[in-house]
């Protein structure tokens, strides 16, 4: 009897040992859910990127990428065309450093989920005379300048037009220094400041021994 009296007992203490389980789970999942799930998750992932970029490095990355390939673009005339050793050296100088600086640009903006400029030259999107509007890039006539012109006439004209591109990315890479958040768009701005302002000191010198 005593046996069949405790089995119901039982039975009725271990559901309300279950509800309460059930009571405990839900309130302990509502607080987990409502801290590890709304706050700090999607706070994190979204003020991560956030905090490590603005717009001034979109913008520098945006435009030292079509900056550079046009760089690369007047390396190759002159690899082709130029007369003077030193000129065909310093060509490929320019190439070496800037390829491998618009693929970590690229790779910065698709991380950040902007656009990557396209274009094989650096003028993708531009019309005749919009390139000017960046700093130091050439506009068409003056591309079509060079791949018309050949010899010392090309030396000359290759090194006075690169010592105005590479002003124009010294002056986009200060403006990163001054007003960017992320750290290696800052130091990469660093870098094109030193390599091309050197760039610039040596193609004068060549300039004047021309």
């Amino acid at each position: 009897m005593n046996a069949n009296a405790s089995l119901p007992r039982r039975t009725a203490l271990a559901a309300m040992a279950a509800a309460a389980a059930l009571v405990l789970a839900a309130c302990g999942g509502n607080g987990d859910t409502g801290t590890a799930d709304t706050s700090p998750n999607p706070t994190t992932s979204a003020s991560i990127p956030a905090g490590e970029h603005n717009q001034a490095d979109v913008t520098f990355a945006q435009g030292m990428i079509p900056h550079h390939r046009q760089a690369i673009v007047m390396a190759d005339m002159a690899e082709a065309r130029a007369s003077s050793s030193d000129v065909k050296t310093l060509a490929s100088q320019i190439k070496k450093a800037q390829d491998p600086e618009i693929e970590t640009m690229s790779a910065w903006l698709t991380a950040w989920g902007e656009k990557v400029p396209q274009g094989m030259d650096g003028m993708d999107g531009m019309h005749h005379g919009d390139a000017s509007s960046m700093p130091g890039m050439m506009n068409n006539q003056q591309m079509d300048d060079m791949r018309d012109a050949s010899g010392k006439a090309f030396d000359t004209m290759f090194l006075t037009m690169m010592i105005e591109h590479h002003e124009g990315a010294v002056e986009m890479a200060k403006t990163e220094k001054e007003q960017g958040t992320y750290g290696p768009a800052k130091a990469l701005a660093d870098d094109i400041i030193t390599a091309q302002t050197a760039e610039i000191t040596q193609m004068r010198k060549m300039l004047g021994t021309s």
